[in-house]
């Protein structure tokens, strides 16, 4: 009985030995296989970045460009989506009508970059540099722009909703006719910018600055705009209704012809001087 025991064993041990062996092959084919399907898309790839950095092409998507030296380089109409431009010299380039959806533009250099009617939807600009650049009708919805330096930049007509501008600087800049809707701009510095009528309809605002911005018949209503400093702003005939400006100071703002209706300003400082209650 123990014999046969042991000879059972021994032919199963075999047997998962044989099994063992022919998922081994099988992975090792499947290895190959994938290996060999990207060899020539790496390839492409290869060709397609070779072509783009010698301007044979203005076309790159999801081509890694990191750190490359574009300055006023003519992109425009370029497609670059998904591209990762990672500290990318683009100062003074033209990117009219760019495709630069979830492109990586992180400590890009976009300094009098030309980005007019540019796609840049769900793009990381974090820490960008923007300075003077025209975003006139950019779309960049959802794109992340925290700690972005946007001063004197122009984003007319610009579309930013549900963008991440927390902590970014955008003094002087010309956001007119905008659309800042549900974004958020926590700290960020709007000091001297015109956003006359603007949409920042539930912005979140908390500790931004708004000093000597203009906000004429811009939409803030529900907008979250706690700390925040509106000191001499312009928001006449603008829409703070269900606005929260506790904590805000609103000294020497001009109101006229605003909707303040169920606006909360408890601990605010007052257009008036007086503190809200």
């Amino acid at each position: 009985m123990q014999v046969w025991r042991l000879f059972l064993a021994i032919r199963t041990f075999r047997w998962l030995q044989w099994c063992c062996a022919v998922v081994w092959v099988l992975l090792s084919c499947m290895a190959a296989a994938a290996i060999a399907e990207d060899a020539p898309r790496d390839a492409v790839h290869a060709a397609q970045r070779q072509a783009f950095l010698v301007g044979k092409s203005n076309d790159c998507p999801g081509c890694d460009l990191r750190d490359v030296k574009l300055k006023r380089r003519n992109l425009s109409g370029a497609d670059l989506t998904g591209a990762d431009l990672t500290n990318a010299v683009l100062h003074a380039a033209r990117l009219t009508n760019a495709k630069l959806g979830h492109a990586k533009l992180l400590y890009a250099n976009l300094d009098k970059a030309d980005l007019k009617r540019a796609d840049l939807t769900e793009a990381d600009l974090t820490g960008s540099l923007m300075y003077a650049a025209d975003l006139s009708g950019a779309k960049l919805d959802g794109a992340i722009m925290t700690e972005a330096h946007m001063g004197h930049a122009r984003l007319t007509l610009a579309r930013l909703r549900d963008a991440d501008l927390s902590h970014a600087t955008a003094m002087e800049a010309e956001l007119a006719d905008c659309d800042l809707s549900h974004a958020k701009v926590k700290q960020t510095n709007f000091n001297g910018a015109n956003l006359s009528r603007c949409d920042l309809s539930g912005v979140l605002a908390d500790g931004a600055g708004f000093v000597g911005a203009r906000l004429r018949s811009a939409k803030l209503v529900a907008i979250s705009a706690l700390r925040a400093d509106f000191y001499k702003a312009d928001l006449s005939g603008s829409d703070l209704t269900d606005g929260d400006f506790r904590g805000s100071r609103l000294e020497r703002a001009d109101l006229d012809g605003a909707t303040t209706s169920r606006m909360k300003t408890k601990g605010a400082l007052l257009a008036d001087g007086t503190v809200g209650q």
